[in-house]
């Protein structure tokens, strides 16, 4: 089936959220990494500026960066309203309102623009659809990280999940997915079923994070070689 763009919702997160939900220090932000689903985000960008090392991989870089910005626009207002009625379901800490989130996310993909045509240049974001394989060697990235995407959507079905994580701990020595909960916050059964998988022959840990914005979705999986 042919990914098409339309079907997309953009929506970008900066590097500071990405050091909170995926608990980075600064061990695990000198090695490579490895980002699935990364989309808008800038977190690569501002990696980038500060020497460190990222690859993103995501569908939508097949697109232009003329139309990857069109969709974010169109999408802006439609998300923007529905935050807006869905107000109780998050929790207003690190984001304080409204205009502070539309702004911090628009910042991030407006950022990650800027970045998206040199970055496609130098390698840095590659169009991949999991759970495609990689060109990468076995243990190439030290951590690959996913972002809102596996386990959140759990109408891809548990052998998708399965066949994804196992392509990302081919080409990575520990892969991070936050959150673990659906996209109404709720847990799942499919989450404890990929654990369940995954513990007979790698080292499981899920772990709470200082970064929650809906409300329940504060924990992080981390699965290790």
């Amino acid at each position: 089936m042919a990914f098409k763009l339309n079907s997309v919702v953009p929506w970008g997160r900066n590097m500071e959220e990405y050091k909170l939900m995926f608990r980075l220090n600064e061990s695990d932000l000198s090695g490579k990494i490895a980002g699935f689903g990364d989309g808008p985000a800038c977190f690569n960008c501002e990696m980038t500026e500060k020497g460190g090392s990222v690859t993103s991989f995501d569908p939508i870089y097949q697109f232009s960066k003329a139309d990857i910005e069109k969709r974010i626009e169109e999408v802006r207002v439609i998300v923007m309203q529905q935050m807006s009625e869905n107000m109780d379901n998050y929790v207003w800490k690190n984001i304080k309102n409204l205009d502070e989130l539309e702004f911090t996310r628009m910042s991030a993909m407006r950022k990650f623009l800027s970045d998206y045509e040199k970055g496609k240049a130098e390698g840095r974001y590659i169009f991949h659809k999991l759970p495609n394989r990689l060109v990468y060697e076995d243990n190439y990235f030290d951590i690959g990280l996913s972002s809102h995407f596996l386990l959140m959507y759990t109408s891809l079905g548990y052998d998708f999940h399965i066949a994804s994580m196992t392509e990302m701990l081919r080409v990575c020595k520990e892969i991070r997915i936050f959150p673990i909960v659906d996209l109404d916050a709720n847990k799942t059964d499919l989450t404890q079923k990929v654990i369940d998988y995954f513990k007979k022959d790698f080292k499981v840990e899920i772990v709470k994070t200082e970064y929650e914005f809906q409300k329940g979705e504060n924990k992080l999986l981390i699965i290790r070689k």
